[in-house]
């Protein structure tokens, strides 16, 4: 049993349809019995990738460039797959000759626009005042590139947003033929989504976990950064204004740079972000009690910068708190 993605081999524009395919290709050559399962947008109560983004998108007061939205996106509620592969095994237990391609899906006409409007209603996201141009999407999807590159899984990149703008269609009469199944229509399957505050939670801070990782990422970057470079005399000639020695007070301008900037990196990079979170909590809380040792009198400076580190722990903790995806 192939779990594929609808269309053809003239719809194959991009890598990950192109694999797709050549797996059926692969499957069908091979002589032994196969189901080849086309679903559509997979609709199911747990939320990851695009389903996630979708979710995201309906708690946001925008809407979709129409270019996109007018898409044809075809809905598959996750148990018709779980019935198809219990049919499949159901009939190569009988002793038929299965070597059959299904779309899985609900024939009735829908659109991208239509399966976000289908969450916003579910979710109670606000109303649409604004609308997204092709190009911010677009540069959303870069941005989702690059972030793929240190690790993460965005759901929206090239990839993904090639795919939404061909679209989803399917005609699931061989299906319903062969199992005798019939697809449950998207609105049902919207009904049967939780209509939870949790679920309100996520879709309104899906988005705001990534914008909370690279701001962290960016501030402890900047922050070695400039203490290595520009402020670096300025950080220096107050430390010995503290009575720390001229050599140490370099020395120790340079080593908190250097951890500073390997904070960054590491909330940066997937497989380091909770170790650069943790470090990046340590090490405030280090800056603190070190400024408190040799410089109480900074508590009362009106721009509290020992006072402002807080903050910056709390969204640390943020970070760690949503950094699991499943």
């Amino acid at each position: 049993i192939h779990v594929s993605i609808p269309g053809g081999d003239a719809d194959d524009h991009t890598p990950f349809s192109r694999s797709k395919r050549a797996a059926e290709h692969a499957i069908a050559a091979s002589g032994v019995p196969y189901a080849i399962v086309r679903p559509g947008f997979v609709l199911a109560p747990a939320a990851f990738g695009g389903s996630a983004m979708l979710r995201a998108l309906a708690a946001l007061p925008v809407a979709l460039d129409p270019k996109l939205g007018e898409r044809p996106f075809a809905v598959t509620d996750v148990r018709d797959i779980a019935r198809t592969v219990e049919a499949a095994a159901q009939l190569w237990r009988s002793g038929q000759a299965l070597h059959a391609t299904w779309d899985v899906m609900d024939p009735a006409p829908s659109t991208v626009a239509g399966v976000v409007d289908h969450f916003r209603q579910r979710l109670g996201g606000a109303r649409p005042w604004a609308t997204a141009p092709s190009w911010l999407l677009s540069l959303g999807a870069l941005a989702g590139d690059a972030a793929a590159l240190l690790g993460w899984t965005p759901p929206v990149r090239s990839t993904a947003l090639a795919e939404m703008r061909r679209g989803v269609a399917g005609d699931p009469t061989a299906w319903t033929r062969d199992t005798g199944l019939t697809p449950t229509p998207a609105a049902e399957a919207f009904g049967r989504l939780p209509a939870t505050v949790q679920e309100a939670w996520f879709a309104r801070l899906y988005l705001a976990k990534p914008l909370l990782l690279a701001t962290l990422a960016l501030f402890w970057l900047a922050s070695g950064a400039v203490a290595l470079g520009p402020a670096f005399a300025a950080a220096t000639s107050q430390l010995t204004a503290h009575g720390v020695p001229p050599g140490l007070a370099s020395w120790i301008t340079a080593v908190t740079g250097v951890a500073d900037i390997a904070v960054g990196a590491a909330i940066a990079i997937r497989g380091t972000c909770r170790a650069g979170l943790l470090a990046g909590i340590g090490l405030s809380l280090a800056y603190l009690a070190a400024a408190t040792a040799l410089a109480p009198d900074l508590w009362g400076d009106p721009l509290g910068p020992l006072v402002k580190v807080f903050p910056a722990i709390v969204l640390m903790l943020a970070g760690l708190t949503t950094l699991r995806n499943r």
